[in-house]
Parts: C-alpha cells; sequence; structure tokens
C-alpha cells in the first residue's frame, strides 16, 4: 500500500499483517481522489474509521488544510500514528467509535469519508449524527463505502447524488439535502 499522489506520491505505508482489516485497495482510492481533486486542496478532511489512514494520508498528500483520523482499535491508531510521523505531517488522531466521535466533535468537515467494517449496518444513525450536529460544511460530501452486496440507500437529509463500484466496494456520495 501506498500513497498514490500528491506530495507524497509513492510513499510506502505500513499495513496491517493478516486479512483482519480491509484497507481501500490502491485502485479505489486513486479513482475516489481523482473525483474529489478539487474538493481536497485545503479542505477539512476526516478519515473515519481509518484503519492504516491511507485515505486521510492521501488527502494530505494532495493539499487538505487538516485531517482528523477516528478509529476505535488501539493498533489501528498505532499503524496510523506510525504513518503520519512517517511523511512528517501534522493531523489529528483519535481513538473512538465512529458514532461516538460525530456525537462529542466540535469540529466541522468539508469531506466525511467513512469506511466502517463490511459488517457494519447502521449507516442511518451515522448521517443522523452528521445532520444533527451539522457537521458537514456548505457543499460537503460524506462518502461511505460499503460491500458491492449491500443496497446504497436513501437517508433522511441527505441526498444521494453519485455511486460508484470499484471491486468488491462501493463509494455512496452524500451531500444535504437542501445543497442541491
Amino acid at each position: 500500500m501506498r500513497i498514490i499522489s500528491g506530495k507524497h506520491k509513492g510513499k510506502k505505508l505500513k499495513s496491517f499483517d493478516g486479512f483482519d482489516v480491509r484497507p481501500t485497495s490502491d485502485r479505489a482510492r486513486e479513482a475516489l481522489f481523482s473525483m474529489l481533486s478539487f474538493d481536497i486542496i485545503g479542505c477539512d478532511f476526516l478519515d473515519l474509521c481509518s484503519g492504516t489512514g491511507a485515505m486521510g494520508l492521501e488527502a494530505v498528500s494532495r493539499g487538505a488544510n487538516s485531517v482528523t483520523f477516528v478509529d476505535n482499535s488501539q493498533e489501528s491508531i498505532k499503524i496510523c500514528d506510525f504513518n503520519l510521523k512517517s511523511i512528517k505531517e501534522k493531523g489529528e488522531i483519535v481513538k473512538s467509535d465512529a458514532l461516538n466521535f460525530l456525537k462529542t466533535t466540535t469540529k466541522k468537515f468539508d469531506v466525511i469519508f467513512f469506511d466502517p467494517p463490511y459488517a457494519f449496518s447502521d449507516i442511518e444513525n451515522i448521517l443522523k449524527a452528521v445532520k444533527d450536529r451539522n457537521l458537514l460544511k456548505e457543499n460537503g460530501k460524506f462518502i461511505y463505502e460499503h460491500k458491492s452486496d449491500s443496497p446504497s440507500k436513501e437517508i433522511d437529509g441527505f441526498s444521494l447524488y453519485n455511486t460508484k463500484k470499484y471491486g468488491i466496494a462501493i463509494f455512496d456520495f452524500y451531500k444535504f439535502r437542501s445543497e442541491l
């Protein structure tokens, strides 16, 4: 696994041993960031369920203003911290459950990338917390990665405005309904 583009292009990232954690593939990450290219420079990016931190690190490399990494696994936090230090960049790393973080943070984000374990099935409560706390900035995007055999959903208060499939992964793109 490596950083695809930007000032840290080609930097190899530490990953997990075994197959318990499924990082977003380089191909899928490259496609996603190509779609977001104009949204990343200067943005505040949240990598929710960050794992190795690859998505947030890609955002940093491509010019994000700030990146917050959130994961509830101590091993993920350690690997993310190692990877962030290896590129000599700053970011906030938080050990927390995704929903608890969303219910307590005071920050707002331009892009929230949410990549929970594929067994996760409670996207409605995650997006409800984002909406109730108004955590997306104007024109902000919420991107949900899930397994291709689970259907994309319309969620109250949000518009599902795009869906892209990459291998076994699907990216659903949401905005607050009033912003379309």
